[in-house]
C-alpha cells in the first residue's frame, strides 16, 4: 500500500496483518507500506525455522523493493527483524522494534496454553495487552481455532522453543542502523527491562515507554506509537 521508502511490517508467533492496521493506514500517506504474511505454519520442523522465516524475509523484500528498507517487528516479528539487520546489513535504512522476542519470552506464562480450554485460551490473549477492550471475540477464537489443529500447535511450540534457543544478545553491538524501540510499561510478555538490555546492546537505539500499554503497542496505544515513529523517520 502507497508510494514512497518502504516500509515493512513483521506480526508475531500469534499476530496477524490486521495488527499493524493503525500503523499502515497511518503511512501510506508518505511511504510504501508491506506487510508480510510469515509463514510459520509451513516452514519444517527444525533448529533452523526462524532462519528459514528470516530467508523467507530477505526473498519477500528482494521481490518487492530494491530500496533500503525500514523493517519494524513485534514480538517474535521483532526478532526476525534483528536476525533479517544483523545478516543483511546494506537492506536496512532504520529499525523499530516492539515488544520484541529475542532475550527473553515470557509466553503463555511459561506453558503452552490447553487446547480444549477456551477460557484459559481467552484469559491468556487477555494478559498479552493491558488495555483489554482492544480484545475483540474474533482475536480470541482466531487464537483458539488456531491451536486446536494439531500441525499448527507443533509449529507454534517448534517456534517459540527455537526463539528461546536463538538469543540475539551477541549480535545486538553489530546492528549499526539507527534503532528505535517502543515499549509498553505493562508489558508481561517481554517487561520493560527486556526494552532496556536492546537499548544498551543496540549502538544507535533509542528507547520510548508507553503508560497503559501492553505487549503491543501499535494495537493499545496506536495513536502514541505513531507519533514516536513517525518523529524517528523524519529524523
Amino acid at each position: 500500500m502507497g508510494e514512497g521508502k518502504p516500509v515493512v511490517l513483521l506480526h508475531g508467533l500469534f499476530g496477524n496483518l490486521s495488527n499493524w492496521g493503525h500503523v499502515g493506514y497511518e503511512f501510506t500517506a508518505t511511504h510504501r507500506v508491506l506487510i508480510p504474511r510469515l509463514p510459520l505454519y509451513s516452514t519444517p520442523l527444525s533448529v533452523e525455522r526462524l532462519n528459514d522465516l528470516v530467508r523467507y524475509l530477505e526473498e519477500f523484500i528482494d521481490v518487492h523493493t530494491k530500496d533500503k528498507v525500514i523493517l519494524m517487528g513485534n514480538s517474535l516479528g521483532g526478532q526476525i527483524a534483528v536476525l533479517y539487520a544483523y545478516q543483511n546489513p546494506s537492506r536496512i535504512d532504520k529499525l523499530v522494534l516492539t515488544g520484541s522476542s529475542g532475550l527473553f519470552e515470557n509466553s503463555f506464562g511459561g506453558t503452552f496454553p490447553r487446547v480444549k480450554d477456551y477460557q484459559y485460551i481467552r484469559e491468556k490473549v487477555y494478559n498479552t495487552f493491558y488495555k483489554r477492550e482492544v480484545v475483540t471475540p474474533e482475536l480470541v477464537d482466531e487464537v483458539y481455532e488456531t491451536v486446536q489443529s494439531r500441525s499448527k500447535t507443533l509449529s507454534i511450540i517448534s517456534l517459540a522453543r527455537a526463539a528461546q534457543r536463538q538469543n540475539v544478545s551477541s549480535l545486538l553491538n553489530e546492528i549499526y542502523a539507527p534503532a528505535l524501540l517502543i515499549w509498553g510499561l505493562q508489558d508481561t510478555i517481554t517487561p520493560p527491562e527486556v526494552a532496556l538490555e536492546f537499548h544498551e546492546q543496540i549502538p544507535h537505539a533509542e528507547i520510548v515507554f508507553i503508560d497503559h500499554c501492553g505487549h503491543v503497542p501499535m494495537m493499545e496505544q496506536p495513536k502514541l506509537f505513531n507519533k514516536y515513529v513517525r518523529e524517528f523517520l523524519e529524523r
